[in-house]
């Protein structure tokens, strides 16, 4: 049998990583398009010049807020116009997978450079695509990995707490769904079954949230960097993107989908919503009571959803439950990889029972 993992060409982490931007882009061009976030755009245009040299005349543009189409091929207009060698992304996830999409169409290479570490898209040869709207629409699988990721570990520590814990929600579904891929033997984002290492580094991305998690939220609710937000940035971005990329994909990713559908889901974070598909699927795929409880525990510690209401679906009612079931289980979703004998209504009945579950927990935290 075939195995298969991939990984960007180059990753570097660390405190003011952003100095060496225009070192990494000199290997790849001369005339990069800079795609930036607008949330970012201000505080970091003049480190961002200041870290190209004068022999990289950069291209700059600002994200217009989803990872749509129409902004992809609005950004490919600007790369041609201005005859533009390298891609460089800088911001959010799906800054970066703008990024990356529009490299890919262009056939350059991309520089991909996150300012928070919400979720593991750094990495990853992939690029979601969602309607203007910003409903899920489809995965955009390109060729290859980014040629670099640089992640500044200052910056991180001075962006809002709750990317980070955005990021630990979605790093905690790498572990579970590699390991149904796992026993599955389902294919990866490859198409062919992941690898022993990819297997070892999706468990390493959960046990890493796990030990240092908390301690990392705390470094950031005070700006600053230590080891464990070291550890935990790199486990958000390069463990989980490695995990879910090599590893696999399964429920928990297939239920966020399912929850974009939902209209008052999208006020929240890719990670927040992940984390309510691992929960979901902790029941879905008959998880032992005290893993449940960990994970439980886990969320509550950093402050990641436990139930509905925190992902804004107070009053959700059955049918809109089962529109996020169906949408879930759709063909070809990622949760046909799991062992578990898996359909719309049980999975209508795993995001019952989690939030059950959840709410059982916080009136018993609350007392």
């Amino acid at each position: 049998m075939l195995t298969t993992a991939i990984f960007p060409g180059r990753y570097v982490q660390g405190a003011h990583a952003l100095s060496v931007l225009g070192e990494e882009c000199e290997r790849l061009g001369t005339r990069p398009l800079v795609l930036e976030d607008p949330n970012v755009r201000d505080a970091l245009d003049t480190d961002l010049e200041a870290g190209f040299t004068n022999a990289l005349g950069s291209v700059f543009e600002t994200f217009g807020g989803e990872c749509s189409q129409r902004e992809i091929d609005r950004i490919i207009q600007s790369a041609k116009s201005g005859d533009c060698d390298t891609v460089v992304g800088v911001g959010g996830g799906k800054t970066l997978d703008t990024a990356k999409a529009v490299a890919f169409e262009l056939k350059l290479p991309v520089v991909i450079v996150p300012t928070i570490a919400s979720t593991d898209a750094p990495c990853s040869a992939l690029s979601v695509i969602y309607t203007d709207d910003g409903a899920f629409e489809r995965y955009l699988v390109l060729p290859r990995n980014p040629d670099v990721v640089i992640v500044d570990t200052a910056l991180v520590a001075k962006a809002p707490v709750r990317f980070l814990v955005a990021g630990m929600g979605d790093a905690l579904a790498t572990w579970f769904e590699a390991d149904s891929c796992r026993i599955r033997r389902a294919a990866n984002m490859t198409g062919r079954p992941g690898t022993m290492t990819a297997y070892a580094l999706a468990r390493l991305c959960y046990d890493t949230l796990l030990e240092y998690g908390p301690l990392a939220k705390t470094a950031v609710e005070t700006q600053s960097v230590t080891p464990a937000l070291d550890h935990v940035v790199e486990a958000n971005t390069l463990l989980s993107g490695l995990g879910f990329e090599s590893g696999g994909l399964a429920a928990c990713h297939a239920i966020h989908n399912g929850l974009t559908s939902l209209r008052d889901t999208h006020a929240f974070w890719h990670g927040e919503k992940v984390a309510i598909g691992v929960l979901a699927a902790l029941f879905l795929t008959d998880k032992r009571k005290d893993m449940i409880d960990e994970v439980y525990g886990f969320c509550e510690s950093v402050g990641l959803p436990t139930t509905l209401d925190d992902i804004g679906l107070a009053n959700v009612s059955d049918a809109d439950l089962e529109l996020v079931a169906r949408t879930a289980c759709a063909p070809g979703e990622t949760i046909h990889n799991e062992p578990a004998d898996v359909k719309p209504e049980t999975v209508l009945w795993a995001l019952k029972t989690a939030d059950r579950e959840g709410r059982l927990r916080a009136q018993s935290l609350a007392t």
